[in-house]
């Protein structure tokens, strides 16, 4: 065994820690903010309204869902011909796929798993606002529908989107490049190029 090798993978572990800490922390902060600013919107809203931020918030889970699997499941080669040809995005695709493990993390567990928390808040208020309004012989029956209607929106959609994902996942890889490289270039948008001496 190599002298080196300890060495490594203490430097590994330590960047593992370093990861899911950060993730950890991001989660919180994201959740908090995106939870306040629902909640207040949500209950300043009309009921159709509302019901239109939790269909918005379960398709983000979705969409995110979609890019997560498409990442862990894309090959890289059709993107290092890309590269070769200059096509806007391959290097950005071949990135994303390199760092596929903390791609699909962030896709799937950050933004799905918020997304899923603020849609079940999101149903609750929708069913209070529902019986504030309305008179109901048995209340639990409108917040166990907004939470089954939440459920099987969310299970229903992912599922449908994973086959998607796996059938298409060069196509979205590449889609979701292009977006990042355009991002990227659009000048101030992130940061300010260093000017050329």
């Amino acid at each position: 065994m190599s002298k080196a090798d300890p060495a490594s993978s203490k430097k590994e572990r330590n960047k593992t820690i370093r990861w899911v800490v950060t993730i950890f922390l991001v989660t919180i902060v994201i959740s908090g903010i995106i939870s306040l600013i629902s909640d207040e919107v949500m209950q300043h809203s009309s009921i159709f309204v509302a019901f239109v931020i939790l269909l918005t918030i379960i398709l983000i889970g979705i969409v995110f869902d979609i890019i997560g699997m498409a990442v862990a499941s894309a090959d890289e080669k059709p993107f290092h011909s890309m590269a070769a040809r200059k096509v806007p995005g391959a290097q950005v695709a071949i990135r994303l796929l390199r760092n596929a493990e903390r791609v699909s993390s962030i896709c799937n567990d950050v933004v799905g798993d918020i997304c899923g928390v603020i849609s079940g808040s999101a149903s609750a208020t929708i069913a209070a606002e529902i019986l504030t309004k309305m008179e109901f012989g048995w209340p639990q029956l409108i917040t166990l529908l907004m939470s089954a209607l939440c459920a099987g929106l969310t299970v229903g959609g992912k599922a449908i989107g994973k086959t998607f994902a796996v059938n298409s996942a060069t196509t979205i890889v590449h889609g979701v490049a292009k977006l990042i490289y355009w991002l990227d270039n659009v000048p101030g948008l992130f940061y300010i190029k260093k000017r050329k001496k």
